[in-house]
């Protein structure tokens, strides 16, 4: 089998032949080792092997030869076998010591060695700041939060303030208490392991003995082919357009070369041409300076060579221009990013008027609106909520510990369970 090969992270022309084992009669692949890269383009490729009496080979592409070699060194698995191989019924000794090293029994541990000891200590060194607040609290409340008007005790609990990061303490070192760093502790030495010695029992490395290959043969002529009775094609393609033409078997070096002159030599200059002819011709009058004369005109030119090529092949394209082309792409993900974000922020939420912004990206809801019930019970509800029900199976138990946050309308305490059961008979 001989031709290209395009799959994938495979790319490569394919040289493999069957040879026949004289002494078992069996038939074997022989792959060519270090395969050359195969030339992939729109024009017309000529892939050529010659294989030689002196049983060596050369390939050529396109009239260029690009691999040779010897057919009884290049191949895997070499063509003639070796003399020996290893014995298959040998098998290694129950008493083979195949180990180099071992621990050293004689080996103890030093007495000052200390496993307990740990990998870090306190810094005795160290010194409390002279600016540190050790009684100042690292958060405190804000003394500018107030009890908003809606807010019920017995509903949603006793109100506490939300806490800011104490501003004595940005000004300081530090707050609260002070405690020494840790660094390596010196005594550290870890679990104590005894050293490795050389094995005096160790005898090596165990090999099976070698015996002489029963299908030992010398082949000192692989190039003698059997008998070809026809060609075929194996493909395996998403692509459209694929032609072959003018294939030539022979025995005849110089009549293959009359042949390629003949056909292929004729057709790809006329392709090459055309080629040539249809690419885009990029002008140099739009402008001729560089970035500091003119930044605007420059990057427009840029881009507009870039697309021409890239009409024409966009491989080719970023090839010839990859700073353009990376920064088209960069550009390109720039833009629909900031896009999204343009739209995100069109189909946001409108603020109602009794909406109140607090900071950026926080937003305080309208008061509650209550309505009366049967039985003098109260349902709560906000616009924006839907129907107004409330959540039961997301309240959050009982505490009074107040949780780390900045909003002013920090639910700490909220009603008995009781309650809650009470509401979610007409509201969940």
């Amino acid at each position: 089998m001989f031709g290209p090969d395009k799959c994938g992270a495979t790319n490569k022309v394919h040289f493999i032949f069957r040879h026949k084992n004289p002494v078992s009669g069996e038939y074997e692949e022989k792959h060519l080792s270090a395969a050359p890269t195969a030339r992939i383009s729109k024009l017309s490729t000529l892939y050529t092997l010659i294989v030689r009496p002196d049983q060596t080979y050369e390939i050529k592409i396109n009239d260029e030869s690009v691999k040779s070699g010897s057919l009884l060194e290049d191949f895997t698995p070499a063509v003639n076998p070796p003399e020996e191989i290893d014995d298959p019924n040998d098998t290694k000794p129950s008493d083979w010591v195949d180990e180099a090293k071992i621990q050293d029994p004689e080996a103890k541990k030093p007495e000052d060695w200390d496993e307990d000891a740990p990998r870090e200590i306190e810094d005795a060194d160290a010194e409390k700041p002279d600016d540190w607040l050790e009684d100042e609290p690292e958060l405190i409340p804000d003394p500018d939060a107030q009890k908003p008007d809606d807010w019920d005790d017995e509903e949603d609990g006793d109100w506490v303030a939300p806490t800011i990061p104490n501003p004595k303490c940005v000004e300081a070192s530090g707050c609260g208490p002070w405690v020494r760093p840790l660094k390596k502790n010196p005594a550290y030495k870890g679990k104590w392991t005894a050293p490795f010695i050389d094995n005096p029992a160790y005898k090596g490395v165990w090999k099976p003995a070698r015996i002489k290959n029963p299908n030992y043969f010398t082949d000192s002529s692989p190039s003698k082919f059997e008998k070809m009775a026809g060609i075929g094609f194996e493909l395996w393609t998403m692509q459209n357009d694929i032609l072959f033409d003018n294939i030539y078997i022979g025995h005849s070096e110089s009549e293959a070369a009359k042949f390629t002159k003949e056909t292929w030599g004729v057709k790809y200059p006329v392709e090459q041409a055309l080629e040539d002819k249809d690419k885009p011709k990029v002008s140099d009058d739009v402008f001729d300076g560089t970035w500091k004369d003119d930044p605007v005109k420059f990057v427009t030119q840029m881009i507009t060579r870039f697309v021409d090529l890239a009409r024409y092949d966009v491989v080719s394209a970023f090839k010839l221009m990859p700073l353009t082309g990376g920064s088209i792409v960069i550009g390109s993900f720039t833009a629909v990013a900031l896009l999204g974000g343009l739209i995100s922020l069109l189909l946001a939420p409108v603020l109602t008027p009794q909406q109140t912004v607090l900071t950026a990206g926080q937003t305080q809801s309208p008061p509650y609106r209550t309505k009366t019930l049967r039985k003098g019970r109260k349902e709560r509800s906000s616009s924006g909520r839907g129907n107004g029900r409330r959540d039961c199976g997301r309240r959050t138990p009982r505490r009074r510990t107040p949780p780390k946050t900045n909003h002013p309308k920090s639910r700490v305490d909220g009603p008995s369970k009781s309650h809650w059961s009470r509401l979610c008979k007409w509201s969940c």
